[in-house]
């Protein structure tokens, strides 16, 4: 019974042994980097985006990621909501911000008129966002047979996806190391699972010019900033709400703990004269 146990416990030691090894031959292939984190201001429980920092973002996306990119489960008028990058308290209802209703315009919609006749028309802000493609097949040709995913919530969708996006961004131009091969018409990413992506490097510094308000003053659009911005923008976009949700998540605790603090009170001038 003995030299059975033994034999067994020095194979599984070999095992795990041999596994790690080649967990480290992967690793040293290229295997997926773990990302550098983004630290962005809306982080934590107690984190809130920047309104100038989410109208850059919006920036950059519509004038970079939009061209391979949707957007499919967000609205124009999101973009008026509360906490929301073009947020105006003058507009409450953000389909009469004139704000929105020019980003909207610059769209071309495709729709139906009441006699079933598919027409073009400027955007409106109750308009989805506009897809860059009519349908996967024509993304996939203009891509090299690769769907560039929908960016509505690919924060979510992502493990740690901020810090991953962020990272993905401005993990270009890396030595490539060896074991890894790159396919001709691909590039290395160490953030990339494999460290192959078929997008090619999407940022460039001064690639775009940031809207000249007293919040940019000073802010230049590097690799690095421009990464920062737009995952600010979609970590929005992915969860519209996430302010609200945090400010009531707070009242609640608050209430709670007043609450805590009253029970706790009225127990003890319920049973002052009861012996425990």
């Amino acid at each position: 019974m003995k030299p059975t146990f033994a034999r067994q416990w020095i194979v599984g030691i070999a095992a795990l042994v041999s596994a790690v090894a080649l967990t480290s031959g992967v690793q040293a292939a290229g295997e997926v980097k773990h990302p550098r984190p983004v630290n962005g201001s809306w982080e934590g429980p107690f984190g809130r985006f920047d309104k100038a920092q989410l109208q850059r973002g919006f920036q950059v996306y519509k004038e970079v990621c939009s061209a391979c990119h949707s957007l499919n489960l967000v609205h124009y008028r999101n973009l008026g909501d509360e906490h929301a990058p073009f947020y105006d308290p003058k507009y409450p209802n953000p389909n009469e911000n004139p704000v929105i209703k020019a980003i909207a315009a610059n769209y071309t919609v495709k729709a139906v008129d009441p006699d079933g006749n598919e027409e073009e028309r400027p955007g409106l802000p109750a308009d989805k966002f506009v897809s860059p493609f009519e349908n996967r097949a024509q993304a996939a040709a203009a891509n090299g047979g690769a769907v560039p995913p929908d960016m509505s919530v690919l924060v979510k969708a992502r493990h740690n996806g901020g810090d991953y996006i962020y990272s993905l961004l401005t993990g270009y131009n890396q030595e490539v190391p060896k074991g890894v091969s790159v396919p001709e018409g691909k590039y290395y990413n160490p953030y990339m699972p494999g460290g192959v992506i078929a997008m090619g490097p999407p940022l460039m510094d001064d690639q775009i010019t940031y809207a000249d308000t007293p919040a940019n003053k000073g802010v230049k659009p590097t690799v690095d900033q421009m990464a920062h911005d737009v995952v600010a923008f979609l970590s929005w976009a992915s969860e519209p709400h996430q302010t609200e949700r945090k400010i009531t998540g707070l009242g609640v605790m608050a209430f709670l703990l007043v609450l805590t603090g009253l029970l706790y009170l009225s127990y003890r001038q319920v049973w002052r004269n009861v012996e425990h």
